[in-house]
């Protein structure tokens, strides 16, 4: 029962995050349907934008490839360093 009101709960929330018909009109070609409001003004609001893309996408890939393959194997990696000091001190 929980989930299906979870499902409910969210499925109304997509519907509702979509623009009026209103907005859909006020948007630029290419964005309508997205967002309630003024779309993009002017080119600076578009560099902005798409600056901001491409900084999230380039952190997202990033953490990715740190989250897969950490490269903890180095001799001068910090882990390293803490554990070879615990097992000289013992």
């Amino acid at each position: 029962m929980k989930t299906k009101i979870i499902t409910l709960l969210l499925l109304v929330n997509c519907l509702v995050s979509f623009a009026c018909d209103l907005c859909k009109k006020n948007q630029p070609k290419g964005l309508e349907d997205i967002t309630h409001g003024e779309g993009p003004e002017g080119n600076i609001d578009y560099i902005i934008m798409y600056s901001a893309i491409i900084i999230v996408g380039y952190t997202l890939i990033m953490s990715l490839k740190y989250l897969i393959k950490p490269k903890e194997k180095e001799d001068s990696h910090i882990k390293n360093l803490v554990l070879n000091e615990n097992n000289t001190s013992s």
